[in-house]
């Protein structure tokens, strides 16, 4: 069977989508047909995503929350739903990260992370369960290579992506009866995003990061995205709780970050 990435009459939410790898894939589905909805806590980076994303027969929506706020989360998904009918795609991409050593990370650092990447994917998931109750609707969470391999300076986020992959495992086992999908894409290196500079801040690090991908390059926004429409088209209608590494092998090769 031929299947091709038309999600025309499709309704995609994006939490996280005004930025980096997130906006990337609202705008591979935007280019697909779909309706865009999209949020973050900045409203010029939410007004600046609209605008992008918007097309003369699918306006996007934006809201301006931030994912700790189970009310916000929900508010904002009722309003979409109010909107444009249903939610047929929901991708959770909100996170936070800052490189830290475990000894001098403070408590509150820690949780900080933990709040917006599991706790922040729990309350959008809660939330949006009533509106993807039916078959045939996708979830996908975006996660991080430190889900599955440890990285130093990096236990929080360790911690806190491990977690929202084992949520995408448990819903899939809970959700699964109703007809609704749902996985991980976990991006590897990906090049001129936020995270990718911060963690690589020096071009003999960013090397290094490179010679550690057997693929021997950084990844683009585009792979993620691509990855993201398979999983939510009919191709991928018998996937469900998987946890997807997007990084040339990455992963498999250690994700050792450079040096320098």
């Amino acid at each position: 069977m031929n299947f091709s990435f038309d999600f025309s009459g499709k309704n995609v939410f994006v939490f996280g989508g005004t930025s980096g790898i997130n906006l990337g894939i609202a705008e591979s589905f935007a280019a697909a047909g779909a309706t865009i909805g999209v949020a973050s806590r900045s409203q010029d980076k939410v007004d600046a995503a609209v605008a992008r994303l918007s097309r003369p027969k699918t306006p996007a929506l934006g809201f301006s929350l931030d994912v700790r706020q189970p009310q916000a989360v929900a508010d904002a998904l009722a309003s979409f739903v109010q909107r444009q009918g249903k939610i047929d795609v929901l991708v959770s991409g909100a996170a936070g990260n800052f490189p830290a050593a475990a000894a001098s990370l403070s408590p509150n650092g820690f949780k900080s992370v933990v709040d917006i990447d599991l706790l922040g994917t729990f309350n959008v998931m809660r939330a949006a369960w009533e509106h993807l109750n039916k078959p045939g609707a996708s979830v996908i969470s975006i996660s991080a290579p430190q889900a599955i391999v440890a990285m130093a300076m990096q236990v929080h986020v360790c911690a806190a992506k491990a977690g929202v992959d084992m949520i995408t495992k448990t819903l899939a086992l809970e959700w699964g009866h109703e007809g609704v999908r749902i996985n991980s894409v976990i991006p590897g290196p990906i090049d001129g995003t936020e995270g990718m500079a911060r963690l690589a801040p020096s071009e003999s690090a960013r090397q290094g990061v490179i010679d550690s991908v057997p693929m021997r390059r950084m990844g683009t926004p585009q792979d993620i995205a691509d990855a993201c429409l398979f999983l939510a088209s009919d191709a991928a209608r018998y996937i469900t709780g998987a946890v997807l590494p997007v990084d040339g092998g990455w992963a498999v090769a250690g994700a050792r970050m450079g040096r320098g």
